[in-house]
């Protein structure tokens, strides 16, 4: 896998950019759920778009989500809805953004309401 995870606990890791191919990987390591943080086109082109990433995790049994937060700019509404998603989605759970410091800033804001 090319993907470097941040395991912050049993239940919660972070990682950077995914690639599609990245998803079987992510599965065999026994993740139950995925979150993207990353708008599309944040990066341009080679940015894979969030569809075609939701396509592939649910084809493999992921969870998926779509929460898009820009960078420096979390409002509060996303702080709740990444709460309700660590609520109700199957653990572990794997977010990822560009670096994956957004999603580590939004699951501490998020634990901060749970």
């Amino acid at each position: 896998m090319s993907v470097h995870i941040s395991s912050h606990n049993d239940s919660f890791g972070t990682a950077g950019q995914i690639e599609i191919h990245d998803l079987r990987a992510i599965a065999e390591q026994g993740y139950k759920s995925v979150i993207n943080n990353r708008p599309d086109g944040e990066e341009g082109p080679e940015q894979p778009l969030n569809a075609d990433i939701q396509k592939m995790a649910e084809s493999l049994g992921l969870n998926y989500a779509f929460l898009p937060v820009v960078s420096g700019s979390i409002t509060p509404m996303q702080v709740e809805t990444m709460a309700q998603l660590l609520k109700t989605m199957p653990g572990p759970i794997l977010a990822f953004c560009r670096s994956g410091a957004r999603s580590t800033h939004l699951y501490q804001l998020a634990l901060q309401l749970n």
